[in-house]
C-alpha cells in the first residue's frame, strides 16, 4: 500500500512584523520568498469565516501571510495578525510547538549570520548527549529578535541511536 504521508510541507509562525521576520530569515537563514498569499496592502481578514476556520478570538485580524522556502527542508509561513490581546512568543517550557530547528554544517557561521540577523543566544553551542552524542553533534537555543525559540544542530557523526531505530530523523 502506498504511503499518503510525506512529510512536513510548512511550519506556521506567527510574528509581530511579518517584513521584519522576513528580513531575519533570508539574512540569517539564507530563506527566500516564494509568494504573498495576502498582503497589508488588502483589508484585514477579520470576518467569522476567518476567525472560525483559524480558531482565533473575536477581535483578531488577519493583516499578512508570506510564504518562504528555506535552502534544504519545509517552508516556512509567516503570518501577523492584530489582536488586542496578543500573548508574547511562547518558551520552550509553555503548551504547544515550542522552537524552530535548523540543521547547519558548522555551527560557528550559522551563529554568527543568525547573531548579526538579530538573533541571541542563549548560551554557547552544547553538546549532544545520550543517543544523540557523537564528535561535533551539537546544538544551541537561540532567541530571534521578536523572541521566539530557534535551536541551531548539528551531527556530523552518526548518533548511537541509528544503530536500533528504523531510520534516522534526517537524511544529511
Amino acid at each position: 500500500m502506498k504511503n499518503n504521508l510525506h512529510g512536513i510541507d510548512h511550519i506556521g509562525i506567527t510574528v509581530p512584523d511579518i517584513d521584519k521576520a522576513t528580513e531575519f530569515f533570508v539574512k540569517g537563514l539564507d530563506a527566500v520568498v516564494l509568494y504573498d498569499t495576502y498582503t497589508k496592502d488588502q483589508p484585514p481578514r477579520d470576518s467569522n469565516f476567518t476567525r472560525k476556520r483559524l480558531g482565533i478570538e473575536d477581535e483578531t485580524a488577519e493583516l499578512a501571510i508570506r510564504m518562504l522556502a528555506l535552502p534544504n527542508g519545509p517552508g516556512l509561513e509567516l503570518f501577523q495578525f492584530y489582536n488586542p490581546h496578543q500573548n508574547g512568543p511562547i518558551t520552550p517550557a509553555d503548551i504547544g510547538f515550542q522552537h524552530l530547528a535548523i540543521y547547519v554544517d558548522d555551527m560557528n557561521e550559522a551563529l554568527q549570520k543568525v547573531e548579526k540577523a538579530g538573533a541571541k543566544r542563549n548560551s554557547d553551542p552544547v553538546a549532544l548527549s545520550g543517543l544523540e552524542e557523537g564528535e561535533g553533534n551539537v546544538f544551541c537555543y537561540c532567541k530571534t529578535p521578536w523572541g521566539s525559540s530557534l535551536e541551531l544542530i548539528s551531527y556530523p557523526t552518526k548518533q548511537p541511536y541509528t544503530k536500533f531505530s528504523p531510520r534516522e530523523k534526517w537524511k544529511v
